[in-house]
C-alpha cells in the first residue's frame, strides 16, 4: 500500500511533471523550471483572492502551490486519466477541483488565468480553440498569463545542450527527445517569427500534441495577438535579458473588450 503524501513538499513530488522538472537530478533543469513556478506565482499574486484557473494544469503543480492564496482554483486538462490522479492526490485541497477543459463553466467570472508551456503542445486549430476558450472565461477585468518555451537562437542551442546531457544521463524522458538534422536546427538558432519547421504529430490520451520540436514562440505570440491585448512579455528565468538567452517567453494578456491605452511589450 502507498504511503499518502505527508507535507507539502510531498504532494508536490508525487506529480509525475514536478518529478521530471523541478525535482529533477539535473540542477541546470530543477532551477530552470524552479524559476518558471516562481515567476508565475510573482505574476498572479495581484489577483489573489480571487479566481483563478490553471488551463492545462498538467500534474496539479501549480494548483497546489497557490490554491491558499485564492478564493477558489481549478485545474482544467484534456488528458482525463491526468485529471484522475490530481483529484486524487490535490482533489482534498481547501477549494481546488479539476475538470476537462470542455466542461470549464463561468464565463467571463475568472479573475486570472494561467496556461503554461501548454500551446506549444496543441496543433493547428487548438492553439485557436484554447485561446478562444479562455477569451469566453476571463473576466472583463481579470488577465491571461501565457508562457511558451523558447526554442530559437542562443536558447536553442542551449536547451539542444543540456537537454542531450540529461539524455546521456537517462532522465526522465530527455534520453527520448528528437534529435535536430542541420537544415532544421539552421532555421531554429536563426528563427524569425515567419520561420516554419515541420513539426511532428504524435498521439496519446486520446488526443494527437506536438513536442518542443520545431516551436517557434514568436509564432504563438501572433496568435495570441489576434485574440488578447498584450500587456507586457517578459521572461524566465532572467528576466532583463529578453529572449535570447532565456528558457521561456511569458505574455501577461488583458480582454480586447476593454479599451486602454496600447501595450508595452518588453524584449
Amino acid at each position: 500500500m502507498n504511503r499518502e503524501p505527508s507535507t507539502a513538499d510531498d504532494v508536490l513530488r508525487s506529480g509525475d511533471y514536478a518529478r521530471k522538472q523541478i525535482y529533477c537530478p539535473s540542477r541546470v533543469v530543477a532551477w530552470s523550471h524552479g524559476s518558471r513556478f516562481d515567476l508565475a506565482r510573482t505574476l498572479v499574486a495581484p489577483r489573489a483572492g480571487g479566481r483563478l484557473l490553471d488551463y492545462g494544469c498538467g500534474d496539479g503543480t501549480f494548483v497546489a502551490m497557490v490554491h491558499a492564496d485564492f478564493r477558489e482554483t481549478l485545474g482544467a486538462d484534456v488528458d482525463r486519466g491526468q485529471l484522475r490522479e490530481c483529484a486524487l492526490r490535490l482533489g482534498d485541497l481547501p477549494g481546488v477541483r479539476f475538470a476537462m477543459t470542455r466542461d470549464v463553466d463561468g464565463a467571463g467570472t475568472w479573475d486570472v488565468i494561467t496556461c503554461m508551456e501548454v500551446l506549444e503542445h496543441c496543433p493547428g486549430p487548438a492553439v485557436q480553440i484554447a485561446l478562444q476558450d479562455m477569451a469566453r472565461l476571463i473576466a472583463p477585468d481579470g488577465r491571461v498569463i501565457i508562457s511558451v518555451p523558447i526554442e530559437t537562437g542562443l536558447s536553442f542551442i542551449l536547451k539542444y545542450a543540456v537537454r542531450t546531457v540529461a539524455g546521456w544521463r537517462r532522465l526522465s524522458d530527455y534520453r527520448h527527445y528528437e534529435r535536430y538534422g542541420s537544415g532544421d536546427a539552421l532555421r531554429m538558432i536563426f528563427a524569425t517569427a515567419g520561420t516554419r519547421v515541420p513539426r511532428p504529430v504524435y498521439s496519446g490520451g486520446g488526443f494527437d500534441f506536438h513536442s518542443h520540436y520545431g516551436f517557434n514562440w514568436r509564432e504563438i505570440e501572433q496568435h495570441v495577438c489576434a485574440v488578447f491585448t498584450i500587456e507586457q512579455i517578459t521572461f524566465s528565468p532572467f528576466t532583463r535579458l529578453g529572449g535570447s538567452l532565456n528558457s521561456q517567453a511569458w505574455m501577461i494578456c488583458r480582454p480586447r473588450r476593454r479599451a486602454a491605452s496600447a501595450p508595452v511589450t518588453a524584449r
